[in-house]
């Protein structure tokens, strides 16, 4: 039996072999047995598992079926959260994950470990971002937004160190899962968003969580009955089925269309409600093509695997950090073009870089992920203020659809295209970059304002951007302050 060799470079992987038949002539026969390159890591999936040769494609599908069920995922949080509450959503799928994090450690079936990983990626919602931007006041928005993705990019500095310190993929998986236990008791602490009780009309819930809020912060509420009062008038906007304008529209259009309108999903029942689904989502699908990939191509930029995730952190943090004071004076729109338009230059410059100038090509690649770092994490504090409460989760669970996809995509243009056309995945990175940012041109600045209603989006386009103008978003958020 005849052990065919498998190494970090493809070039000089066999998955078959010659061997002399009776008559004296070559036969090639596929290999059975394959004895792996284990100089960095002791042991893999990908040699655990034989995950070479005719079955390499499921390395692939093990980075892909995580993004793919993340689309599941999103859609059922959003609506999930938007329906039951922020918090039920957040712990119960906080504690799933966790177990099912441990649990692949020890699983010995890799179709197996590929279902908990379909599971690990549902669970994989946004709603505790936007739990904390619903109860983040106005001033601090920016910081907070920018700040919650710091532990993102601490994170994978610390996957580099692990994986050097751990070699076995067993261990490695089970050692960077326990912390998440320490999370899970801090979760039945967190209160429900109190925007969220008032505009689905839970009103003695949302002024308990305000007491409370009122006495951590040190500050004083109004009167009770000017508080229900504000909540009565939240709660009578929220349940106005079209706004005055789309009601003119319908009108115009007949009795017919007017029927039309009332059946359409919320997301898509005003103009302005449309144009920011569709263009947040075209951005979220670039900016997660263009991030994964990168991320993605460190075979590409660095013989290292450790040295590469560890600067690919540290990019990130600037990317996250200084975003905040940036964002906050100068709004969200321009800086997530200019963060978008540089990502497009910087990698668009790999393509005409030689690749043995290894040094150049390593800067160029980590500008290119500090810039789409930065403007990925824009992007989401932009989206979270231009969709309203009522449908914040809804819309985001769309947008993240786009996202998942091209996460699930990444792998193929960057493993599959990169080595057929080397310059092919730069071209298209950059490219899309581009794309991403000329999309953002029509939508509205946000900055000091969160609307709570879908109508609220047309205050948004309007010339004068004043505190004023926010209407009820400036009253939930003195309120949660």
């Amino acid at each position: 039996m005849e052990r065919c060799l498998l190494l970090r470079s493809s070039v000089l992987d066999s998955c078959s072999y010659f061997r002399i038949t009776s008559e004296g002539s070559l036969q090639e026969e596929p290999c059975t047995e394959f004895l792996y390159d284990d100089s960095i890591f002791s042991s893999t999936l990908t040699s655990e598992f034989g995950l070479v040769c005719g079955r390499a494609y499921q390395r692939a599908a093990y980075q892909s079926v995580y993004s793919l069920s993340s689309i599941i995922g999103s859609l059922v949080s959003g609506y999930a959260a938007d329906r039951y509450g922020r918090k039920i959503v957040v712990v119960v799928s906080q504690v799933m994950y966790a177990a099912t994090c441990i649990s692949i450690s020890f699983i010995s079936n890799f179709n197996v470990i590929l279902a908990f990983r379909f599971l690990l990626g549902a669970l994989g919602t946004p709603t505790f971002y936007m739990l904390g931007m619903e109860v983040c006041e106005t001033k601090n928005r920016s910081a907070v937004g920018i700040l919650m993705a710091l532990p993102w990019a601490f994170g994978m500095m610390m996957w580099g160190g692990a994986g050097y310190l751990i070699r076995d993929w067993r261990w490695l998986q089970l050692a960077v899962s326990l912390p998440i236990i320490l999370m899970l008791p801090v979760l039945f602490l967190i209160d429900e968003s109190p925007r969220w009780l008032i505009v689905t009309g839970r009103h003695d819930k949302a002024l308990k969580v305000l007491r409370r809020a009122s006495r951590l912060n040190k500050t004083t509420l109004p009167p009770e009955d000017v508080l229900k009062s504000i909540f009565d008038d939240i709660q009578l906007e929220n349940e106005k089925p079209v706004t005055k304008t789309e009601s003119m529209h319908s009108l115009a259009m007949g009795s017919g269309q007017e029927r039309c309108t009332m059946s359409c999903p919320r997301l898509l029942r005003s103009h302005k409600m449309r144009v920011v689904t569709i263009a947040l989502s075209v951005n979220l699908f670039i900016s997660s093509l263009v991030y994964c990939g990168l991320s993605l191509s460190g075979a590409i930029y660095s013989s290292d695997p450790f040295l590469y995730m560890v600067l690919s952190g540290l990019m990130e943090t600037p990317g996250y950090s200084l975003t905040a004071p940036l964002i906050k004076k100068f709004g969200r729109k321009n800086p997530s073009i200019i963060g978008f338009t540089i990502c497009g230059v910087v990698i668009l410059c790999l393509t005409v870089i030689p690749s043995d100038i290894s040094w150049l090509v390593m800067t160029f690649a980590m500008l290119g992920k500090l810039a789409i770092s930065g403007a990925f994490m824009i992007l989401f504090v932009f989206e979270a203020e231009l969709l309203p409460t009522e449908v914040r989760l809804q819309g985001l669970a769309v947008t993240i659809v786009s996202a998942n996809i091209a996460a699930a995509l990444s792998p193929y243009v960057a493993d599959y295209l990169g080595p057929l056309v080397p310059w092919l995945p730069s071209v298209i990175f950059g490219l899309s970059s581009f794309v991403a940012a000329l999309v953002l041109v029509p939508l509205p600045e946000t900055l000091g304002l969160l609307p709570d209603m879908i109508h609220d989006l047309e205050k948004l386009w309007r010339k004068k951007e004043k505190k004023t103008d926010a209407g009820d978003d400036s009253l939930t958020d003195k309120l949660t302050a």
